[in-house]
């Protein structure tokens, strides 16, 4: 018997005018000591089932049929005082964003230890003693002392750790997972999923992994579930599924991936259209409005969840690698397809000399901020170093992409150029004027031609404003044309963008992820810019949405003549969009050059750890790597390493590394410049 067996989930959520049918009809089981992953879009119900299962449902949710097995006990006929025991005892939950589900009120410590004492009967003495117990399992860097700080006080990874240590307090049979991962850049991410497998093997759990990310789940499950408007469309082992997906949806989640184009360089397939609306979810198959190879049948009759085996079942009357009577085909191959509404335009290109003078141009470039003591006077007590003399170039119609760790300094590099931030020193040089030293009126004027894409779309706009007047305020503040034009150009960048001119009047809470992403997309293009500063314009997206963005800047490059500054933590994404990738450590630039050339021969360390860190969407490669990566805690910026910030987590490091700071060398042709002494490859002789 499994450990967990959930069969004909049905789970509704009562508004005020209608029924959302979240789940529907849901069967899942779960072995000890086995990892299950569930896949989908956003809105699927991969949360909901986690929800479900929990009994933490939002107001109006409720489970109106089905069974939740735990170890041959239903759930779901529980009352709430018994199912209060089985909540962090016998299940344990990490939720998406540990910013929000902390209490940051209390110190972690006694979160953990509240926990303890409920469910065990434990002392307040012992419970503490417990909390620093589990906080060291998760490997918390001094235990004791974490315990007793807020979760403000933790850096994202270290909240992340402290999330699990409250889930596994108890030794649960069953650890649920929610997007541990999503908001994490991917050496903090590896950590995490490595720490999540360890713990899974030491303490004999079950674990569910709940996630959108392909290449996450690859090397981590035993087998797979994949969703898709509320209901579970395809399910196998993983190496199965990678390899033989019979599902159109899983196939086209495939083709999304922006790695399987990055050599090549061609289109992301965009699967088109949007989820059904689950308030009146439409007949037959859930996906026939949006597959390829749909017929009369699929939009008339719901298939079954059933298969030539019982190890790999899906809900399909055509599956993938079946030939149809009609003359489907048996193999797919990757095919272009457009953002939804997006214009057809050319690809972007580069020019292959690129022009004398670049249009932006930083030269030793540094922000410091001064940190204080004191509530009265705020004596100056240090500095952190964010940004430590770097220099680089963008050039006419180029995309930059600029990676590394949270805290490494990108996101004020973007800030300074776009003026959010003055810089402590340097310049930075656009079209022959130094942002830095014009008159305030001149910087106004550049600033029309550099404009930001918000990592968080939705924070970015006023939530009480409609999507019009968002749009023409900067058209407002900079006082362009007349208002009869002003309300020309919105219209023309709402088709360009391709969103309908009636989203117009509505508020930025009735917009997708998506539709948001590319509504802050238009914003930025408003003012005609000549470069677009993307802070992680995708990383909180689905594949499938993540693809229509990316293609739609793509075109919008080649059409417009726009250079992008991308700033990123995923890898994968900087390399199917960028023509250059500068690498950030620590505020310093270590290395930058061609995107082809800093992947496939990377020279500093730092750059070879973070791609070994890169999750990629294939089980035999994902549990074929090694251990390899990047290792240890980001150092304080108030105090960083000297000589070469690098040293204290790279396994080459000498002497010399500590006592000397490695200038960029370049190491070919093609302007791929690194800073190392002992760098992965040797630099060419002159």
């Amino acid at each position: 018997m499994a450990l967990l067996e959930v069969t004909g989930l049905r789970t509704e959520i009562r508004l005020k005018r209608s029924v959302v049918h979240a789940l529907d009809g849901v069967d899942l089981a779960v072995d000890v000591g086995e990892t299950l992953g569930i896949v989908g879009e956003s809105g699927c119900g991969k949360t909901m089932t986690a929800m479900s299962i929990m009994q933490l449902l939002p107001n109006g949710g409720s489970v109106v049929d089905g069974r939740v097995l735990l170890d041959g006990r239903d759930l779901l006929a529980l009352g709430p005082e018994k199912m209060d025991r089985v909540r962090g005892n016998d299940i344990g939950m990490i939720f998406q964003d540990p910013t929000t589900s902390l209490n940051p009120t209390m110190t972690i410590g006694r979160q953990i230890s509240e926990s303890v004492r409920i469910h065990r009967r434990a002392s307040r003495k012992e419970a503490h003693e417990r909390a620093v117990e589990v906080l060291s399992l998760v490997g918390m860097p001094s235990p004791a002392r974490r315990a007793l700080v807020y979760p403000h006080e933790l850096s994202g990874g270290m909240r992340q750790r402290a999330m699990i240590a409250m889930a596994l307090a108890n030794e649960p049979k069953l650890l649920i997972a929610d997007e541990p991962t999503t908001a994490l850049d991917v050496t903090v991410q590896k950590q995490i999923l490595e720490l999540i497998d360890h713990l899974k093997q030491q303490l004999g759990m079950a674990v569910i992994l709940v996630t959108h990310d392909l290449g996450v789940i690859a090397g981590r499950a035993d087998r797979i579930a994949v969703m898709y408007a509320g209901k579970v469309v395809e399910t196998t082992g993983t190496e199965e599924l990678y390899t033989h997906p019979r599902h159109p949806y899983t196939e086209a989640l495939f083709e999304s991936l922006p790695e399987r184009f990055a050599e090549s360089g061609g289109r992301l397939y965009s699967i088109p259209g949007l989820p059904p609306d689950l308030t009146t979810p439409p007949p037959g198959c859930r996906f026939a409005a949006r597959c390829r190879y749909a017929t009369e049948q699929c939009h008339t009759q719901e298939p079954p969840l059933s298969g030539e085996v019982p190890e790999h079942r899906y809900a399909c009357y055509f599956p993938v690698g079946e030939a149809e009577p009609g003359g489907r085909p048996t193999a797919v191959a990757p095919r272009p397809a457009t953002a939804v509404g997006a214009p057809e335009v050319r690809a972007a290109a580069v020019p292959e000399e690129a022009p004398a003078e670049p249009l932006l141009r930083i030269d030793n470039l540094v922000k410091e901020y001064a940190v204080t003591s004191g509530l009265i006077l705020r004596r100056a007590v240090g500095a952190v170093s964010a940004v430590a003399d770097i220099s680089l170039t963008v050039r006419r119609g180029e995309t930059l992409g600029l990676v590394g760790e949270s805290g490494c300094g990108k996101t004020t590099v973007g800030k300074l150029i776009v003026g959010l931030e003055r810089p402590t020193s340097g310049s930075l040089v656009f079209e022959g004027r130094d942002l830095a030293l014009a008159p305030r009126a001149e910087r106004r004027r550049l600033r029309r031609d550099v404009q930001l894409m918000f990592q968080d779309s939705y924070a970015a706009m006023n939530p009480r404003m409609p999507v019009h007047s968002i749009m023409r305020e900067p058209l407002d503040i900079h006082r362009v044309d007349g208002q009869a034009e002003r309300d020309r150009r919105i219209r023309q960048i709402f088709d360009l963008v391709g969103l309908p001119l009636t989203a117009l009047d509505r508020y930025p809470h009735e917009f997708s992820g998506g539709q948001r992403q590319r509504i802050g997309l238009a914003r930025a293009l408003a003012l005609r810019p000549k470069l677009i500063v993307a802070d992680e314009p995708v990383s909180a997206l689905d594949v499938s949405i993540q693809s229509q963005v990316l293609n739609l800047m793509s075109d919008l490059q080649g059409e417009l003549g726009l250079s992008y500054l991308f700033i990123s933590h995923d890898l994968s994404v900087v390399r199917y969009l960028s023509d250059r990738i500068g690498v950030m450590y620590l505020g310093k630039l270590v290395e930058i050059g061609p995107a082809p050339s800093v992947y496939a021969r990377p020279v500093h360390h730092y750059t070879r750890g973070l791609l070994d860190t890169i999750p990629v969407a294939d089980p035999v490669v994902e549990k074929a790597k090694s251990s390899r990566g990047v290792a240890g805690e980001l150092p304080s910026a108030i105090d960083p390493p000297s000589g070469c910030r690098f040293r204290t987590r790279c396994a080459a490091a000498q002497q010399i590394c500590a006592e000397v700071e490695p200038p960029l060398t370049a190491f070919g042709p093609d302007d791929h410049l690194a800073a190392c002494h002992f760098p992965l490859r040797a630099a060419p002789v002159r």
